[in-house]
């Protein structure tokens, strides 16, 4: 009967352990904590390490189940008659189920893994009603409770680092996805634009040879037009004199349409000046108007009182008559003033009319606005 060993003679345990974090995700942060791990020289200590932190986080069976099924792999590492490459492997790997209902503690940082054990001393996890009070149980125990804890934080912060991992390899793959298709978008307009490069190049040429066909036939029509230049400069010269004569005389006529144009500014000012003293007396002959015309009403009045009483009392008739005389002779003095006044404001109009008339005469062509102001005044 041939003898089944477990491994090779010349592998170690920590190949295939380590084999397990290619083929079994979750597991990759064990390899790592295992290889940050100081103190771990030897891969019997790592395999040990990682035998600990399975046990702990109660997946060694998933773990080697996984490699049990990839017997293609384990052949790089176990004889063909090994007990992992037999059907008693996966019965081994089923039995291990059990060890996930126990809750199990063990310490990984400081202790001396890479060394060969030769007997386990379990007496320090049996129970004994005479060291219960012993105080180095319980330091060691708390130091045990210590690491579990710490292998849980380390755990829970390696599982949201692969997450936030994945997460960000996701968000790569989209934007390598969408590289891709700009990349592609980009080779098609290179192309495109080639193309039109190309075509504008062609037309480039085309228009470059007509260009040339033209300027050779604007070169013989240039020389041409020189030759006819040179023979009509002297008549433009001539006629540059005279019109700079006409141009002289031009300003010249417009200087004197300037000037002219000043005096009849002047003029107008004066116009003005004399139509608003006109004004003046002419409202001052109307005031003096309207105050007489009151004294005509007042007298109007005394003359109807007087005439009232006058029917009423015959004994003061003589009286009033007398009174109506002087009144009614007050009555023709006012009047006379009144009709003096008119006279005197008509013979004012006469006047203004006349000194108006007499600009519209003055007046040229280009002042039609003067000439219209002083119209609108006369008349």
């Amino acid at each position: 009967m041939v003898r089944k060993s477990f491994l090779s003679y010349n592998k170690t345990i920590w190949g295939p352990l380590e084999l397990v974090e290619k083929l079994y995700p979750e597991a990759e942060e064990i390899g790592a904590s295992v290889r940050d791990l100081p103190g771990l020289k030897t891969p019997l200590g790592r395999a040990r390490a990682w035998l600990r932190l399975a046990l702990m986080q109660k997946k060694m069976a998933d773990y080697l189940r996984c490699l049990i099924i990839q017997r293609d792999l384990l052949s790089e590492f176990y004889e063909y008659h090994a007990l992992m490459m037999e059907e008693e492997g996966a019965v081994i790997v089923g039995l291990l189920v059990g060890l996930n209902v126990i809750d199990a503690n063990l310490c990984v940082k400081g202790e001396d893994l890479d060394s060969q054990v030769g007997v386990i001393d379990f007496s320090m996890y049996l129970k004994n009603e005479e060291d219960i009070g012993n105080k180095e149980r319980n330091v060691q125990i708390a130091a045990i409770l210590d690491q579990k804890n710490y292998v849980e934080e380390l755990n829970r912060q390696l599982n949201s680092t692969v997450s936030s991992l994945h997460s960000r390899v996701d968000s790569l793959e989209k934007s390598n996805t969408k590289l891709i298709e700009e990349l592609a978008i980009a080779k098609n307009n290179i192309i495109k634009l080639q193309e039109e490069n190309h075509q504008l190049r062609s037309e480039n040429k085309l228009i470059l040879m007509k260009t040339q066909q033209h300027l050779e036939v604007t070169k013989v029509d240039v020389e041409t037009e020189l030759q006819t230049y040179k023979h009509s400069r002297q008549g433009l010269d001539e006629m540059y004199n005279e019109a700079r004569r006409q141009l002289r005389d031009e300003s010249q006529l417009r200087q004197d349409v300037e000037n002219e144009l000043a005096v009849q500014v002047s003029m107008k000012h004066e116009i003005e000046l004399a139509m608003k003293l006109l004004e003046k007396d002419i409202h001052e002959k109307q005031d003096t108007l309207i105050g007489l015309r009151q004294q005509l009403e007042e007298v109007k009045a005394i003359n109807i009182e007087t005439y009232q009483k006058l029917q009423g009392s015959e004994d003061g008739l003589k009286e009033k008559n007398e009174i109506i005389a002087r009144l009614e002779e007050k009555t023709s003095k006012i009047t006379a003033a009144m009709r003096q006044l008119e006279q005197s404001d008509n013979d004012l109009l006469t006047q203004t009319r006349t000194i108006a008339m007499s600009l519209v005469k003055c007046a040229s062509s280009d002042t039609q606005d003067q000439y219209k102001l002083v119209k609108d005044i006369s008349f």
